[in-house]
């Protein structure tokens, strides 16, 4: 009988253990988490406090879902990968041998050395569930929160407190927000929407020195607060392979979620994979990738034949009920289209299409991903009538044939 293992017990290594079932339904695996928690969905943490789930409704399959696939489930942290004898060595020195192997670890808060940090009273990062459930207990309505980082996590961290303290300003080094997902136009517009509700933003600065509950910044200014919360960025946890398998910015895996190693495999925030819309390889911490790596890993792992290729960045997100979805990158000429308040950039060069920002009205942005991901020349479509009104009428009748599979267009 084959022995699995998967380390990480989010979203890649759950798709590896249903991946692993769709073709070995008998062999054991285990799974190893640092976590002492089911599994659940890291991007409802900002609504856990915005109250609009529960941490029963934030768990990312059914309670039966480890016993359902006959899993056991370790609650322990992995301190080290014995690859020539093919074992997990816990921290309590126990070893999990395998067959094959999957590191789905994730990624960590990055905390930059600021000094003074240890001053400061009430601080946190958050990414984890854990983190949420700290921060839930500094929250009070006459509490000032200060708030690193203007990227997803903090911008989502803020709308999830915002109607439970007296203020929330949000500090950044780069001169506008989002700014790893929008242009500058985008990135206004969303900034405003923001201000709208409350937020205040002091961008383009940096912290010189905290001081208990000052922030005193590189320009001189102090920021009081009561509350700090550190979102400046993320980074994959590619420790437990150093030496083992070849790393970059992450693991680095192939097509089939295999790294260098044999019989080791990766997938999720701590891989690095092909981006078919850059032609680059890269890290894509997204939890549709991760889950789709993960599963390729899992079939792959028991003996099938899965590739995953077509990954691309692409984030799906809202903000006090303004919705953004972008994907690919934005290279080459730009289409720009901002009907009925709405903000549209289509990114394309070489008669395909990069990438694409839309803010405010996104219902057709299946079509422009589908796009991106097959690398569908853009003169086989009307690419006119794809900025204007995506919609399948667009494609010549064969393609519509085809992706409506066989009947009549």
């Amino acid at each position: 009988m084959k022995k699995y293992v998967i380390i990480g017990n989010s979203a890649a290594g759950i798709g590896a253990a249903e991946g692993i079932r769709q073709t070995d339904k008998r062999g054991e695996i285990t799974l190893i988490t640092d976590e002492p928690h089911h599994t659940y969905s890291r991007p409802l943490i900002s609504y856990l406090l915005l109250g609009k789930v529960t941490e029963e409704k934030m768990r990312y399959r059914d309670d039966g879902f480890y016993t359902g696939l006959n899993i056991r489930l370790i609650h322990a942290a992995v301190t080290g990968i014995d690859a020539e004898g093919k074992a997990a060595v816990l921290s309590d020195g126990r070893r999990v041998p395998y067959d094959k192997l999957l590191a789905a670890t994730g990624s960590s808060a990055f905390v930059p050395p600021f000094e003074g940090l240890d001053t400061v009273e009430n601080k946190t990062t958050f990414i984890s569930l854990d983190d949420a459930r700290r921060l839930d207990g500094m929250l009070g309505a006459d509490k000032r929160v200060l708030i690193v980082g203007a990227g997803l996590i903090g911008l989502k961290c803020a709308e999830g407190i915002l109607g439970r303290v007296a203020g929330i300003t949000v500090l950044d080094l780069a001169p506008k927000i989002l700014s790893s997902i929008l242009d500058d136009g985008g990135s206004a517009l969303m900034r405003a929407h923001l201000e709208s509700k409350g937020l205040a933003f002091r961008l383009g600065e940096s912290v010189k020195r905290f001081a208990g509950g000052t922030a005193l910044l590189e320009s001189g200014d102090a920021i009081d607060f009561d509350v700090l919360v550190l979102a400046v960025g993320v980074r994959p946890n590619t420790a437990l392979l150093n030496g083992v398998a070849e790393i970059d910015r992450g693991i680095v895996i192939n097509g089939k979620s295999e790294t260098s190693a044999p019989d080791i495999y990766a997938a999720g925030d701590c891989a690095q994979a092909f981006d078919v819309s850059s032609g680059q390889s890269r890290v894509m911490a997204l939890l549709p990738n991760a889950y789709m790596q993960g599963e390729c890993a899992g079939i792959n792992m028991a003996g099938g034949d899965r590739a995953f290729g077509k990954a691309i960045p692409m984030n799906a997100i809202g903000f006090f009920g303004l919705h953004v979805i972008t994907a690919g990158n934005y290279s080459g000429e730009a289409y720009a289209g901002d009907a009925d308040g709405g903000y549209k950039r289509l990114f394309y060069s070489d008669n395909r299409l990069n990438g694409y920002i839309l803010i405010g009205s996104v219902e057709k942005a299946g079509i422009y991903t589908n796009l991106i991901r097959e690398r569908t020349p853009l003169d086989s479509i009307d690419f006119g009538l794809v900025c204007e009104k995506p919609g399948l009428m667009a494609f010549a009748r064969e393609e519509r044939r085809a992706r409506l599979g066989g009947g009549a267009v």
